[in-house]
């Protein structure tokens, strides 16, 4: 922690507070994940949500208006099958179990609610990013295309994705 001597509590308090915070914050945005936003940021896909409370499963992206969510999910934490094979013993074979069961129950309780479901592996974002996009692209499109089919008073709802130049 900095040196905060001879400026008093509230600033040990602040400078311990900004740190824990700083600590969430690298532990919740991933590489991957910023690796996606950049990208979709550059292919003219906007407006969605970061980590919303109100969504369950707290989806990476979230386009609320148009019930899409994102998952970025990592190899090892969501149990892979080329990339966690058992090898770390009892307790992360049950973690890992639990976050694949965790994984399907979101995604079922998001489908019933009529979300649209995206889930990408990390090492997918690293290697593919163009594909990764198109396909959070079409996911977007075809969720504001059928909230537009849909529409009664002829309104459509502002672009989220802007297209390709």
């Amino acid at each position: 922690m900095a040196d905060v001597s001879g400026h008093g509590v509230a600033a040990a308090l602040f400078m311990a507070r900004a740190i824990g915070l700083l600590r969430v914050l690298a532990m919740s945005i991933t590489e991957p994940e910023l690796l996606l936003r950049r990208a979709l940021w550059a292919a003219g896909v906007r407006g969605w949500r970061l980590h919303p409370k109100r969504v369950p499963g707290r989806p990476d992206l979230a386009w609320l208006g148009l019930h899409v969510g994102v998952f970025v999910d990592g190899a090892f934490w969501h149990g892979h099958p080329d990339y966690y094979h058992g090898q770390s013993g009892a307790f992360w074979d049950e973690k890992i179990a639990r976050n694949r069961a965790r994984d399907e129950r979101v995604n079922a309780e998001l489908s019933d609610q009529g979300w649209r479901v995206v889930r990408l592996w990390d090492f997918e974002i690293q290697r593919a990013t163009t594909t990764c996009v198109e396909r959070v692209r079409a996911a977007v499109v075809d969720a504001r295309n059928e909230r537009a089919v849909g529409a009664t008073d002829g309104n459509m709802c502002s672009l989220s994705v802007r297209p390709k130049t």
